[in-house]
């Protein structure tokens, strides 16, 4: 990895993920959609591949030495991962994706504990993986799902939580620590305490958060974590849950089958130990190998450093946004308040259009509603463009960026 003494706005890592070596019309490619999914380090393209090709066996089930290796490799894995976020091996719980993760707890604790006449407490600026699950779960139980509101700047009020809490019926609240949207940065830990000391739990989605800043469990105190892997340079199709022991203990499994029992009768099962109840059949191994690899590279490059490189691309993001006219960029106004993205309108053009247009440039940006449309109806927008930042990019890129957009505006007839 080549990591040197550089200034926060570069990092030096670019060299290191292969894909960026790619060009379209002669342009390098500027990739500014992390915020979807991450780019891969080639130590992790090496690892899920040196594993396929050396070490691939079924895991928890085998005697013979490749098993014992591919075992090993799995539970490193585990171990790697816990780790990165001050969590515990048999806390954390390998799934498919955030999504995954969080719909287990809402079948597997939410329908243990949820019933009529309770509620649901989340934020309107979630992602619709932190949406749904709590609907399905609040129609089926009879309870009660409410929405904390959202400010001008893309900021929760404190005041609204606690009144919300004071009405003795909020069963768990759900909240993401970095808004996918809005870049939003909510202060999680001021949040469970005043949860916790309400009576009811707290779920938070660290899909924006994980990747780009420094985070410890211990001290954020949520009873449930959630973050995926592919946005952390990791592969897709692995995620992780971590919850506090005596909840998981006391949870029924979400998905039944193998490896998730203890003992199988011809009516009745009992289940294993954590982390493995939580985790039926064969398990994602080569991805947890991958993600192993990706956190590692992520902790050899400091997340204090990953956090400052970021935020000091933001705020020339941010500037160069406000150099053109009738772009509107939603979400706090500063960069210290906000993760690596910055979603915005452009009077006049579509933000598909702008997303078109910013890739005849060679820019990567996202245009849609972000899997966040009651937040869209807040805001009054049907989509935004959104550009996002990782540990590969410069501030370069970004200019390249506002050169896109502005060739753009000049095509629709905006003027320069």
């Amino acid at each position: 990895m080549t990591v040197e003494t550089r200034t926060a706005a570069d990092l030096g890592v670019r060299s290191d993920f292969p894909i960026l070596t790619r060009e379209w019309d002669g342009r390098p490619l500027i990739y500014l959609d992390t915020a979807a999914t991450s780019q891969k380090p080639q130590v992790v393209i090496d690892a899920v591949s040196d594993h396929l090709a050396s070490h691939n066996a079924n895991v928890h089930r085998g005697v013979y030495a490749l098993a014992q290796e591919a075992d090993a490799a799995y539970d490193e894995s585990r171990r790697r991962v816990a780790a990165f976020v001050g969590g515990e091996p048999a806390t954390t719980i390998f799934t498919k994706n955030v999504t995954e993760a969080i719909n287990l707890v809402a079948y597997a604790w939410g329908r243990a504990n949820v019933g009529p006449g309770d509620e649901v407490l989340i934020t309107a600026m979630e992602h619709h993986a932190n949406i749904v699950p709590w609907q399905v779960l609040c129609h089926e139980v009879g309870a009660e799902l409410r929405y904390l509101d959202v400010d001008e700047h893309g900021m929760l009020d404190p005041a609204q939580l606690d009144k919300e809490l004071e009405r003795g019926k909020v069963r768990l609240v759900a909240f993401t620590h970095i808004s996918n949207v809005l870049g939003t940065i909510n202060p999680v830990a001021e949040m469970t305490a005043r949860i916790r000391a309400a009576g009811a739990l707290s779920l938070v989605d660290g899909a924006q958060a994980v990747p780009h800043m420094p985070v410890d469990l211990r001290s954020l105190g949520a009873d449930f974590y959630a973050w995926t892997g592919h946005k952390a340079l990791g592969p897709t199709g692995i995620g992780v849950l971590h919850g506090r022991r005596e909840l998981l203990e006391e949870m029924p499994p979400f998905l039944t089958g193998g490896d998730m029992i203890a003992s199988v009768d011809f009516q009745r099962a009992t289940w294993n130990e954590l982390p493995y109840k939580f985790e039926a059949g064969t398990p994602p191994v080569a991805e947890a190998v991958g993600l192993g690899a990706a956190v590692e590279y992520l902790s050899a490059l400091g997340m204090e450093r990953v956090r400052a490189h970021e935020r000091e691309l933001t705020s020339h993001l941010l500037a160069r946004l406000g150099e053109i006219p009738g772009l509107r960029v939603v979400g706090p106004p500063e960069a210290a308040r906000r993760g690596g993205l910055a979603s915005f309108a452009i009077e006049g053009m579509h933000p598909h259009d702008v997303a078109e247009l910013a890739d005849r440039g060679g820019v990567c940006i996202r245009a849609g509603h972000h899997c966040a449309q009651p937040l869209m109806r807040c805001l009054g927008l049907s989509a935004t463009a959104r550009a996002s930042v990782g540990i590969y990019n410069t501030p370069s890129d970004v200019d390249a960026l506002i050169d896109a957009l502005n060739a753009g505006r000049e095509i629709f007839g905006l003027g320069s």
